[in-house]
Order: structure tokens, then C-alpha cells, then sequence
């Protein structure tokens, strides 16, 4: 089975522990990654010439970043007036904030538990726009034994992961379920001991083991956070706070080739996982089946219907205040202002409103 992006994501106290590994020198794997495509190196085909532009990714190079693979595949990071766009892998040994932080990266995805964590802890980034506008995770269950509601977990075995518990104490918290009606089954990430039946439900991002699941011929049913009292949206972008001013052009240039990948695999989510697996991926025993259930499961939480109204990686000021008190659940307070500015999305709009025409989802 390839990684599972849920072992990096630490939540909460991780993120401020990656800062510190960085404050330390002890950060690793932030250097330069080969795997880049060629497709954007040379010239710029913008008036702008912005060079080589380092992005730091939040985990391995499957289809969690097709959009940016198409993007980059198809030159509109060139088109923007970078002259290249590294694609930096991510890992259970990188702190993409830290990267951030550090500066050998310009931008970098994160999730706002972790960015919010480090930004407590010292590290002088923002949020200022998200892909996901839905969290990710879920409880999964067979088809052939249900679990349809949270309510149904009472009395059930659901396996969790360890560093998952943030999360999933967060969210019983949220949902007034006490956590002895529930038996937690402390588990890896392998869903195997689903399929055994070892376990009743699975903790899991509903883009990655239920698709696992589907091309081995296993239908499950999930019941997603996000709609069950634990909103919050994810894959956000940060920068450093003073690229705000700095930099600002470079940063609507990065969202205008961002937008244009994503909406290509809005419209046809093959092909993103197909550059993810003979490109990008290429190493990671990836099949182009599974990655194009992943790419399509993941548009959904993308183009919702507020980013159909407002653009992609916007966020809505009730979708902000729910984040904040979605992880003020887990003890993370922060305030407003201290983790997001949305001012540059939402000039780039206004500037171009064309980028919010709509596409057909494929």
C-alpha cells in the first residue's frame, strides 16, 4: 500500500513541533526535488519573470496536487512568468510550515491545525486561501455492515490512528458523544483489519482508503466530518506574512496557474492522476485507477458550491469562523486575523473575473 497522507498530519501539537525542529536546524528534506516536470523550465512566457518558484507540497506526490501537475504539465506556471515551478515532496520527516518559514520555499500547502500551531509557536506565516473547502476525514464502514450516522458508532469498534486522536477526541467532543459509548480501536493505516472485520468503522480521509477499498471491489459507506458537526477547510495555501506586501503579484500569478490546473481536472480528473502516476509519482507504486477515484473524490471537496459562486481557494467569512471554532474543539485558539488574509484571492478575482467562470465536473 503507498503511504498514507494521514501519517504525516500530526495534528495540533505536530505543527508547532515542526517549527521547532526548525529553529533548531534539524529540518530535513527541503532541499530541491528532481522529480519536478521539464514541461516549465525555460523562459518565462509571462511579461512577469518571477524565475524559479520552490513550492512546498504536504505530502508525496500523489493526486492530492493534480492540479498543479496539470498545471505545470501544461505550462500555465510558465505562463504566469515562473521559469520553473519545483514541486517539493512532503513526508513524515517535513514540516511544510517550517519550509515556509525558512524560506526555502514561497509557498507551501498545509492543513489550519497545523499552520495555526506553528504560527503560535513563532513561525511568520498566513493561510490565504484553501483547495479543500471541506475537511477531508471520515469514518468508514463495509457497505454490507453500515454505519450510516455518528449516532450508530455507539457500541461499535471504530479503528483509529494514534496520531489521530486529536481529531477524533475533537470531534466526539463536538457531536456530545462521550468516548466510552465507543470502542477505540488503536490501529495503523492499512484498513485491512476492516475488511477482517476486526473493527466495525475506520478513521480515514474519504479521498484515500475508500478508493483503496473500491478498486479491490469493496464498496463502503463514509460519513464525513465536515457535514457532521467538524467543518473546516484543509489543503490550505501559506505564505510568510511579509510576502503579503512584498510580494503580492507573484502570489496572483501562483493562483491564476493553480486555478487553471485544478479546473482542467474539475473537468476531467484522469488527468491529473494520469501525470501523477507516469510523472510525478512514477516511483510510488501508484495505479492510474485508484488516483483517478482520488482525484475525482477530492474535486468534490474543492468545487463546492460557494467556490462555484466566489472562485476556488476563496473562504467564506462563516467558513472561516467555523474552522476557528472547529479547532478551537481540539484547544487550538487563534485569532482571525493572526491565521488567515484572504485579500489577495479575493483582489484576484476582482481583477479577473473570469478565472470564476464555471466548468462541467467530469
Amino acid at each position: 500500500m503507498a503511504l498514507d497522507r494521514r501519517a504525516f498530519l500530526k495534528r495540533g501539537a505536530a505543527g508547532a513541533a515542526g517549527f521547532t525542529l526548525l529553529s533548531s536546524g534539524l529540518l530535513v528534506a527541503c532541499g530541491d526535488d528532481d522529480d519536478s516536470s521539464e514541461a516549465s523550465s525555460g523562459g518565462s512566457g509571462g511579461s512577469a519573470d518571477y524565475g524559479t518558484l520552490d513550492f512546498q507540497l504536504s505530502w508525496i506526490k500523489n493526486a492530492e496536487f493534480a492540479g498543479h501537475y496539470i498545471a505545470d504539465q501544461k505550462g500555465y506556471y510558465k505562463d504566469a512568468g515562473f521559469s520553473k515551478v519545483n514541486l517539493i515532496s512532503g513526508g513524515p520527516n517535513v514540516s511544510q510550515d517550517a519550509v515556509v518559514a525558512s524560506g526555502k520555499a514561497f509557498i507551501g500547502i498545509s492543513t489550519p491545525d497545523i499552520a495555526a500551531s506553528a504560527i503560535l509557536e513563532g513561525a511568520p506565516n498566513i493561510i490565504i486561501g484553501a483547495e479543500y473547502q471541506k475537511n477531508p476525514f471520515c469514518v468508514m464502514s463495509l457497505a454490507e455492515n453500515p454505519i450510516n450516522t455518528p449516532e450508530e458508532m455507539k457500541g461499535k469498534k471504530i479503528g483509529v490512528q494514534a496520531v489521530n486522536d486529536p481529531v477524533w477526541n475533537a470531534w466526539l467532543k463536538a457531536l456530545e458523544i462521550d468516548q466510552s459509548e465507543i470502542e477505540k480501536v488503536v490501529v495503523q493505516f492499512d484498513p485491512q483489519p476492516l475488511v477482517n472485520k476486526e473493527v466495525d468503522g475506520w478513521f480515514s480521509f474519504v479521498t484515500n482508503e475508500p478508493n483503496l477499498l473500491k478498486v479491490q471491489g469493496i464498496e463502503t459507506v463514509n460519513i464525513l466530518l465536515n457535514d457532521n458537526k467538524y467543518p473546516m477547510v484543509s489543503e490550505t495555501y501559506i505564505v510568510k506574512k511579509d510576502a503579503l506586501e512584498k510580494d503580492r503579484d507573484k502570489i496572483k500569478a501562483i493562483l491564476t496557474a493553480a486555478n487553471k490546473g485544478w479546473k482542467d481536472n474539475i473537468k476531467d480528473p484522469s488527468l491529473g492522476a494520469k501525470y501523477t502516476v507516469e510523472i510525478y509519482g512514477k516511483d510510488l507504486g501508484l495505479t492510474e485507477e485508484e488516483q483517478t477515484l482520488e482525484s475525482k473524490a477530492e474535486n468534490e471537496l474543492i468545487y463546492t458550491e460557494d467556490a462555484k459562486t466566489n472562485g476556488l481557494f476563496t473562504i467564506t467569512d462563516e467558513l472561516v469562523d467555523e474552522t476557528l471554532a472547529t479547532l478551537a474543539l481540539g484547544d487550538i485558539k487563534i485569532d482571525k486575523d493572526k491565521l488567515f488574509d484572504l485579500s489577495i484571492v479575493n483582489e484576484l478575482y476582482e481583477e479577473n473575473p473570469e478565472l470564476k467562470d464555471p466548468v462541467t465536473p467530469g
